[in-house]
């Protein structure tokens, strides 16, 4: 199901205190995600010698390690955390990483997280075979549970990403996108692997399936508003706190909302001159259409598209009982309102 953008009130909603940083959000499961670090980078030793150094390069720069994070706390609203649960936050994040060595490959991206990409130290040929081995790794550790159901959705799941990727590329410099197509991708590319996290979570915590399935829709729409922010970052944002390669969108021909809008709202001049730039890339431009975005006020409707998401991520939660990790799952969504209305300062 494509998870539209919605509209909501705030009018009855508990709040939770916006936390201070990432850091206190995930303070309660900081061992679990310390055993997660763990048992990823001793996969390196799964691999052939002559290519470990590769995938320890990739499975070494795990960043805030969000998906992990989200198995934990999709896992303490229904349950006791265990050790099947650090098995599944491994898998996911080792499929992210994955994604993430071929998006770098695909957007021609130098930097990421603050250090050269895999594609930039060793080639595009080595990058997307390491790649593909993560996956292929992620995909056995799945099959090494009792259930089938576990390596059944971590397949599906990744088949859905991959599919994602292939509508973006498919899609680029589509300009004439609607919103609901681009909506789509976004949940398939990037939301479906938060919604694995909290769905597989959940089960692996003992959750039955309506709790599964709140969980899981709790993710498509956090994932969905992250991958918008993460769009909006690539526009709005700085290299230094973002710590990778900004402007690739734009520079890939990437359809994202801050272009929707702005093709949606400008004038028949501006809409023509901004066309031209993003047709015929030159980083130069970069700064001409950062301007024009601003003139059109696209960073704030992007933002009220980003909160009617976390609004409905947070009222995914309603029928779970109070516990530290919905607590936790609603104080993220705050979280991220809060870093979208930061961007463009």
């Amino acid at each position: 199901m494509v998870v539209s953008a919605p509209t909501f009130a705030e009018a009855g909603r508990v709040e939770v205190p916006l936390p201070t940083g990432w850091e206190e959000i995930v303070a309660p499961v900081r061992p679990f995600l310390g055993q997660v670090a763990e048992r990823l980078s001793a996969q390196v030793n799964c691999f052939e010698p002559e290519i470990a150094g590769y995938a320890r390069y990739a499975l070494n720069n795990q960043g805030k390690q969000l998906r992990p994070a989200l198995v934990a706390l999709a896992g303490e609203s229904v349950g006791p955390l265990n050790d099947e649960l650090v098995s599944v936050a491994v898998i996911i994040e080792m499929i992210h990483l994955a994604t993430l060595v071929h998006d770098d490959v695909m957007d021609s991206a130098t930097v990421r997280r603050r250090q050269p990409t895999l594609a930039a130290r060793w080639g595009n040929s080595v990058a997307v075979l390491v790649g593909d081995c993560l996956f292929a790794h992620a995909l056995k550790l799945a099959a090494d549970f009792m259930t089938t159901e576990v390596s059944r959705s971590v397949a599906e799941s990744t088949g859905r990403v991959c599919t994602g990727e292939i509508l973006q590329s498919h899609r680029r410099r589509r300009w004439d996108l609607n919103r609901a197509d681009y909506y789509k991708v976004l949940e398939m590319k990037t939301a479906e692997l938060f919604a694995l996290a909290c769905s597989l979570g959940a089960r692996m915590a003992g959750g039955g399936a309506a709790e599964q399935d709140a969980l899981r829709r709790h993710g498509l729409a956090l994932g969905t508003a992250y991958q918008i922010f993460d769009d909006c970052l690539d526009v709005f944002g700085t290299e230094q706190t973002a710590g990778k390669s900004l402007g690739t969108d734009l520079a890939t021909g990437k359809v994202t909302l801050p272009v929707l809008i702005a093709l949606e709202r400008a004038d028949a001049k501006d809409r023509a001159e901004l066309l031209g730039w993003l047709n015929d890339w030159q980083p130069g431009h970069y700064i001409a259409v950062r301007a024009l975005l601003e003139r059109y006020e696209v960073l704030q409707e992007s933002a009220a598209v980003i909160d009617g998401f976390l609004g409905t991520a947070r009222d995914s939660l309603a029928g779970l009982a109070p516990c530290p990790g919905v607590t936790a799952l609603s104080a993220l969504s705050r979280f991220l309102s809060h870093q979208t209305s930061a961007l463009g300062g």
